[in-house]
């Protein structure tokens, strides 16, 4: 928390709890919601450990899509991601960004 009040002092950073902590915050639940529910529906029909891995490879997926869908990251810091800028022109085609 320290190192966070420095960097908003020193380089004048904003950090919107919104975008920072609340998206983030509610996108794992949605990812997490979502994945006991997959873990759970697989359970009684294949083994264990592979529910759980499913439901692991599901919750990666879920957790990803709640991300972009809630803007947790802008166009420019997506761009700044590998292949970025396609990954810019897929949202923009979807009207996601």
């Amino acid at each position: 928390m320290i190192s966070i009040t420095a960097l908003k002092k020193t380089i004048k950073l904003k950090l919107g709890i919104r975008r920072f902590v609340i998206k983030p915050i509610l996108a794992t639940i949605i990812m997490g919601i979502c994945s006991y529910f997959i873990y759970s529906s697989l359970l009684g029909i294949i083994t264990e450990s592979l529910a759980t891995i499913i439901a692991i490879i599901f919750a990666i997926i879920i957790y990803v899509l709640a991300v972009v869908v809630l803007h947790v990251f802008s166009k420019e810091e997506i761009k700044m991601l590998p292949a970025g800028d396609k990954i810019c022109m897929i949202l923009e085609k979807l009207k996601i960004y």
